[in-house]
């Protein structure tokens, strides 16, 4: 994890998995298209991962707003289900799914 050191967008690969156990294709670039791609463009194209993934947590907590708070967002008035209950719940200490 980048967290603790790790690179942001770099994904360990299964080879040792592949060779020893049976074919599985890695997560990130699976059929190796990044290969011959510049520094340059990997770096780009890293940008645009990561504001891709800030957009869809925006376009998440819009829906979330928009379902917890009839009218909050005005776009999404005509699909938004009203929800009553606790949409953080999940997060809450005492949650348990079990019981």
């Amino acid at each position: 994890h980048y967290m603790r050191g790790g690179k942001p967008g770099a994904y360990p690969t299964f080879a040792l998995f592949r060779d020893n156990v049976h074919f599985v294709l890695d997560l990130y670039d699976p059929f190796g298209f990044s290969k011959k791609m510049s520094e340059e463009k990997k770096a780009e194209r890293l940008v645009m991962e990561v504001n891709n993934g800030r957009l869809a947590m925006l376009g998440i907590f819009g829906f979330l707003s928009a379902d917890a708070i009839p009218g909050s967002v005005p776009l999404l008035k005509s699909i938004a289900i009203p929800y009553d209950g606790t949409v953080m719940a999940p997060f809450a200490p005492d949650y348990h799914i079990f019981g």
